[in-house]
């Protein structure tokens, strides 16, 4: 019998990889685990299209049914594009990216891979000036039709990198705040404009106390 995990690993396989959330999950491997726990239809991935749902029929034993049309239309696939006029390089739509296929710093202009693009709109709304378009590159052709497995495994090696990356830079912006709040503990005087020794103690009670749940997070993996 195939354990719910093993099913998700299918389901999550048979998926485009987008990680565009239009099937109301955080992504990909999310959705595939509601699907395969029963929590979630088969019909909720617009990318996958009707080819998709069929897939997931197959997988599940569960009847084909039409797209949700609350989760989207099916249609051909887009990659965005920057119109560098406009752009701030406020780097919003590079944090936003789930695949990294956006390129630049903060207040220059930035780019798209057009390789590494999966067309999931998430950088349309966050940016500030409107300067991200979607082109249609796979003319009439959508779903599976527009795109390959070697596109969604690529996808989602990316999104996996993506993640590890964004959980490597929050442990050492983490680190980086507890060592200058070690600083400032070990010499608070001299990095406070009040003298009172009362007020001190009340501080430093504070910082130690910020302290101890930064280490008991980082500890616990939360």
């Amino acid at each position: 019998m195939t354990s719910p995990n093993d099913l998700a690993e299918r389901i999550a396989s048979a998926l485009p990889q987008t990680q565009c959330t239009r099937c109301g999950y955080d992504d990909c491997a999310s959705y595939a685990q509601a699907v395969a726990c029963g929590a979630a239809g088969i019909n909720q991935c617009p990318p996958g299209g009707s080819e998709g749902i069929a897939r997931l029929a197959g997988l599940t034993g569960r009847p084909f049914e039409p797209l949700n049309p609350a989760n989207g239309s099916e249609g051909p696939r887009r990659v965005a594009f920057i119109d560098e006029a406009w752009c701030i390089g406020c780097t919003l739509c590079l944090v936003i990216c789930p695949t990294d296929a956006i390129i630049g710093t903060n207040k220059r202009m930035h780019g798209v891979i057009e390789p590494y693009c999966t067309g999931c709109e998430l950088c349309i709304p966050v940016c500030p000036v409107d300067c991200i378009e979607l082109e249609t590159v796979t003319g009439e052709h959508t779903g599976w039709a527009a795109w390959s497995p070697d596109q969604a495994a690529m996808a989602r090696d990316r999104y996996e990198f993506h993640r590890a990356r964004k959980a490597r830079d929050a442990t050492a912006h983490a680190e980086k705040l507890e060592k200058k709040a070690e600083m400032k503990l070990a010499d608070l005087a001299a990095h406070s404009q009040h003298t009172d020794p009362l007020i001190l103690d009340k501080k430093r009670l504070v910082i130690e106390a910020a302290l101890a749940r930064a280490r008991a997070k980082r500890a616990g993996g939360d």
